[in-house]
């Protein structure tokens, strides 16, 4: 799972298997050391969400994902979901969910062999 954040918004981007896995278990952790320090990033299937949301406790950062939406994701050829979520002071945060494709013009030294197959053929 890759995660991109810039100013307010949050990107996150699974390969097919953690697609699948996303799909069977509702729920994918990765876990970032920074010196003694640790970020977690999550996404998760939550049965209270009725949008793509977020959430931030303590050291982890979640995307919230409503069960229709979760399956829906999952079990089609559906790219992906977006949403904008009122922070309450004036701001959004964007929130960007999708499927990793491959890139036809990738570094040489990053695996893409688990993501899926590009559309476009482009990037």
């Amino acid at each position: 799972m890759k995660i991109r954040i810039k100013g307010n918004s949050i990107r996150m981007r699974l390969t097919r298997p953690e697609v699948e896995e996303f799909g069977r278990t509702g729920y994918l952790e990765e876990r970032t050391e920074v010196g003694n320090q640790l970020f977690i990033y999550a996404l998760r299937r939550d049965s209270t969400a009725t949008e793509l949301s977020a959430s931030f406790t303590g050291i982890k950062m979640s995307m919230l994902v409503p069960p229709s939406m979760a399956a829906e994701w999952t079990t089609t050829e559906r790219v992906g979901y977006e949403n904008n979520i009122d922070t309450g002071n004036g701001k959004k945060l964007f929130l960007l969910l999708e499927k990793d494709f491959k890139c036809l013009d990738a570094p040489a030294h990053e695996d893409q062999s688990e993501n899926f197959d590009n559309p476009n053929k482009v990037c």
